[in-house]
C-alpha cells in the first residue's frame, strides 16, 4: 500500500458521494427486491441497465479492467467477480448482487447476498453473520482507529460463527477511482496498519465462507470460486469517515427505515 495513493476527501466530494450512495442504494434494493426464482441473472443485468439510466448514473463495474456487465452476479460456492449470464435462480439458491455507479465523477460501491425462494435456517444464519460482521467493522470506522480494528471486528463475528473470511480479495478506498488505497482486509490485528482519518471514504466488504477460505478462479479468468465448493456470502457498503463517526453512504431505503424506527 502506497500511502501517496490514499485520498482524502473534501466535507463538499463526501456530499457528492453521499448521493452517488443513495442511487446506488435505491439501485441495489430494487435488485434484491427484483430477483425472483425462476429468472435468469441477465434479466436482473438488463433491470440493472434500465436503472441507471433511471437514476442518472453510468456503471462503475462495465468496462473496468475489461470486466463486460453492470452487476456482479455469485450463486452459491462464487465468492466475486460471478457474471451475469444465462443461469436461472433456483429456489433456495444463495445469491449475492454487487453493484457500483458514478455521480458526477465519484463512485459508490455496495454489495449484499440473499437467498431466493425457500430459505434454509442454516444459511439464513450464515447471512446475518455477514451482516453483523459488516456492520462490526463499520462502527471501527473512527478517526484515530487503524485497518486492523476493522478487520479485527469483522474477523471475530465471521469466526465466532464458524465460518472464515477470505484472504484472497479485500476492501478498499473508493473516491474517483472505483478501488483506491488503502486495502481493507476482512481480517487483522487491532492497533495495526494505516491510522484512519477525518475524509477516508472506504468500501467495507466481509467476504466470507461456510467452508474453507481458499478460493479458485474459473475459466473465465474473472469468477472467483470457493475450492471446497462451500457456501459464500458478502456484504459491502461505502462508509465516510467523519469527525462524528462512520457515516454509510450506500445505505438502501428499508435500512434507512429500520434504522429511523
Amino acid at each position: 500500500m502506497s500511502r501517496d495513493h490514499i485520498t482524502i476527501k473534501s466535507k463538499g466530494e463526501i456530499e457528492i458521494m453521499a448521493e452517488a450512495g443513495i442511487r446506488a442504494g435505491q439501485i441495489l434494493e430494487t435488485l434484491i427486491d427484483s430477483a425472483k426464482v425462476g429468472m435468469k441473472t441477465l434479466e436482473l443485468e438488463a433491470i440493472a441497465a434500465e436503472l441507471l439510466k433511471k437514476h442518472q448514473v453510468t456503471s462503475s463495474f462495465k468496462g473496468y479492467q475489461g470486466f463486460p456487465y453492470n452487476l456482479v452476479i455469485c450463486l452459491n460456492d462464487e465468492v466475486v467477480h460471478g457474471m451475469p449470464s444465462n443461469r436461472i435462480l433456483a429456489s433456495g439458491d444463495v445469491l449475492t448482487i454487487d453493484f457500483g455507479c458514478i455521480y458526477r465523477e465519484f463512485h459508490a460501491d455496495t454489495a449484499y447476498t440473499i437467498q431466493v425462494g425457500e430459505i434454509d435456517d442454516s444459511v439464513q444464519s450464515f447471512l446475518k453473520t455477514g451482516e453483523q460482521a459488516m456492520h462490526a467493522g463499520i462502527n471501527q470506522c473512527v478517526v484515530g482507529n487503524h485497518l486492523g480494528d476493522i478487520g479485527y471486528a469483522m474477523q471475530s463475528v465471521v469466526e465466532g460463527a464458524g465460518f472464515n473470511v477470505v484472504r484472497a480479495f479485500v476492501g478498499h478506498g473508493v473516491g474517483k477511482d472505483l478501488q483506491e488505497d488503502p486495502q481493507v482486509p476482512g481480517y487483522g490485528t487491532p492497533g495495526r496498519g494505516y491510522q484512519l482519518k477525518e475524509g477516508l471514504v472506504l468500501a467495507i466488504e466481509i467476504m466470507y465462507t461456510m467452508g474453507d477460505y481458499e478460493v479458485e478462479i474459473l475459466d473465465d479468468d474473472w469468477t472467483a470460486v470457493t475450492a471446497d465448493g462451500s457456501l459464500s456470502g458478502m456484504f459491502e457498503h461505502t462508509v465516510a469517515i467523519t469527525s462524528s463517526g462512520p457515516r454509510i453512504l450506500t445505505e438502501r431505503p428499508k435500512e434507512r427505515l429500520k434504522r429511523s424506527l
